[in-house]
Parts: C-alpha cells; sequence; structure tokens
C-alpha cells in the first residue's frame, strides 16, 4: 500500500529549509503532497499562484513529490489525497508548543490522522519565509535562503508589488 503524506503550510516563499523537510519526507514516504494554503489570514506577500508556481519549480526534480493549493481545513485536504500522515517542520524549541497544539488538532478532526516532526539540517534551521519577507522588503541578500529556481521566480516579479 502506498504511504503518503501531507506537508502543509503557505509557503510564503518556500525556502531551503521547507525544501529539506519535503527532501527528508519523500525518503520516508512513497509520495508527499505539498500543499499551498491560501491563508487569507496571514496575508501572505505572494498570491496562492504564485506560491504553488515557486513551489513547483523547486521541487520539480523530485520524483513522488507533487504540488497543490488549498483553502480548507488541512484534515479534509488529507481525505481529498489519501494521505494518513501530515509532515510539520520544526526548527526551534518555539515552533514546537504551536505545531504540537496543531497536531493535536488534527488528530481530535480525524483519529486516523498521524502527524510526523521533521527538523530541516541545522545550516537551515534559521530560516523562516518570515526572515525572506523582511529582507525582500529592504533588498536584502536571500540567495542562500531560497531554491534556486524560487529566486529566478521572485527576481521576475515586479519589485513594487512586494511592498
Amino acid at each position: 500500500m502506498k504511504k503518503t503524506a501531507l506537508y502543509p503550510g503557505t509557503f510564503d516563499p518556500i525556502t531551503n529549509g521547507h525544501f529539506d523537510i519535503i527532501e527528508r519526507a519523500r525518503n520516508l514516504f512513497d509520495e508527499v503532497i505539498v500543499a499551498v494554503a491560501e491563508s487569507k489570514d496571514k496575508k501572505p506577500m505572494f498570491s496562492l499562484n504564485e506560491r504553488i508556481h515557486m513551489t513547483e519549480a523547486a521541487v520539480k526534480e523530485i520524483k513522488g513529490v507533487r504540488v497543490v493549493g488549498f483553502d480548507n481545513l488541512t484534515v479534509e485536504l488529507a481525505h481529498e489525497h489519501d494521505a494518513k500522515v501530515l509532515i510539520r517542520g520544526l526548527r526551534a524549541v518555539s515552533d514546537f508548543e504551536y505545531e504540537l497544539q496543531l497536531g493535536y488538532l488534527n488528530n481530535s478532526l480525524d483519529e486516523t490522522i498521524e502527524t510526523v516532526y521533521l527538523m530541516p539540517k541545522l545550516k537551515h534551521a534559521f530560516i523562516s519565509s518570515s526572515i525572506v519577507r523582511n529582507l525582500l522588503k529592504f533588498n536584502g541578500k536571500i540567495e542562500h535562503l531560497l531554491p534556486q529556481e524560487v529566486q529566478q521566480i521572485i527576481g521576475s516579479i515586479d519589485k513594487c508589488t512586494l511592498q
């Protein structure tokens, strides 16, 4: 039986830390679905379509990984794709409490859903999308934080729209 994992997030934008988690998850599961959330409450810098495009570009070389957009409960999306495992990344202890609560919430909605927490490599542990967005606002250096494909896409987006 094929083991499918769902890796939900806003990916605003997808970073090297996210990419590292995707590669690690793919080593554990037959298929990894990277689920890009609409997340209107978070007011993302990039549109859903831009974030999907960036994520697809970043993972295009990894067999067994696909990207979907969504605007419903993560558990509902997992059902739609027959995924019984949710992947969540942990960078630091500060992530743990929130992620633990989210894992418990998802399990309370469906007891068959398991959450697997993965840590990125230490060199990526400090990277967050919010750090990247802040650097983008000030034209800071981001090359070491993002997959090359994502850098190219961001470079092609009108900088005025990123403020």
